[in-house]
C-alpha cells in the first residue's frame, strides 16, 4: 500500500485537497491517504472545511506522495521556519511530490525546486515566483514536471496534473477511467492553461 500525505494548514483551499483526494481515493487498494499539518488536531479553511489531521512530524522519512495544496494560508505560512523546514525534510525523501496552486510557493522556499521548472495559480504567480528566484517558473503551463516534482496551476488544476501523474505511473487507460467515473473533463495539455 503506498501512503500519501496531504499537507494542511489553516485556509487551505478545498478544490486543493479534495480534488486530487477524490481521485486518489478511488485506488484504494493502491493508495492511503492520510492528513497531516504542523501541530495535528483539526484544521479549518475559510469555506468552513474542518479535517482532523496528524502531526506532521510523524513522517519524516518521507511518503509514496506528498501533496501539498495552496490557499490563502500559504502567504503567512512561507514565513513558518518550521513548517517550511518539515516541508523540505519530507519532500526530500518522498518519491513524488505534488503542488497545487500556491502551495507551490511553499515547496519553492524549501529551495527543492531550485534550477526545475514550475508553475503556479496565474493570479497569485507574480507572489509565487518572489519565494523561488532559482526557479524556471513557467506561467504558461496547467501543470509542470520536473524529475519526482509535479506543480500545477490554480485550484481545479490539481486534478488534471493528478491525473496526469497516475498516466505517468499507471498509463492512459487508467487515467480516462478515473477521469470518466468523476465525470471530469480532464484538460491533458499540461502545456497550456486557458487561465
Amino acid at each position: 500500500m503506498k501512503k500519501i500525505a496531504v499537507l494542511l494548514f489553516t485556509d487551505f483551499e478545498t478544490l486543493d485537497v479534495f480534488g486530487p483526494v477524490e481521485i486518489f481515493g478511488i485506488m484504494k487498494e493502491e493508495y492511503e491517504i492520510s492528513f497531516y499539518s504542523l501541530d495535528g488536531g483539526v484544521v479549518k479553511n475559510g469555506h468552513g472545511v474542518a479535517v482532523l489531521s496528524e502531526k506532521l512530524d510523524t513522517i519524516k522519512k518521507g511518503v509514496n506522495v506528498f501533496l501539498i495544496p495552496g490557499g490563502w494560508g500559504t502567504r503567512p505560512e512561507v514565513n513558518n521556519v518550521a513548517l517550511i523546514a518539515l516541508i523540505k525534510e519530507i519532500a526530500a525523501a518522498s518519491n513524488h511530490v505534488l503542488t497545487v496552486c500556491t502551495g507551490t510557493a511553499l515547496l519553492a522556499r524549501t529551495g527543492l525546486l531550485d534550477g526545475r521548472k514550475a508553475t503556479s495559480n496565474k493570479r497569485a504567480f507574480d507572489w509565487v515566483m518572489e519565494q523561488g528566484n532559482a526557479v524556471e517558473w513557467i506561467r504558461k503551463a496547467r501543470w509542470v514536471v520536473d524529475g519526482k516534482y509535479y506543480t500545477s496551476s490554480g485550484v481545479s488544476a490539481g486534478m488534471d496534473m493528478v491525473l496526469g501523474f497516475i498516466e505517468d505511473i499507471h498509463g492512459l487507460e487508467l487515467a480516462l477511467d478515473l477521469a470518466n467515473r468523476i465525470e471530469y473533463n480532464w484538460n491533458r495539455d499540461k502545456d497550456e492553461d486557458n487561465f
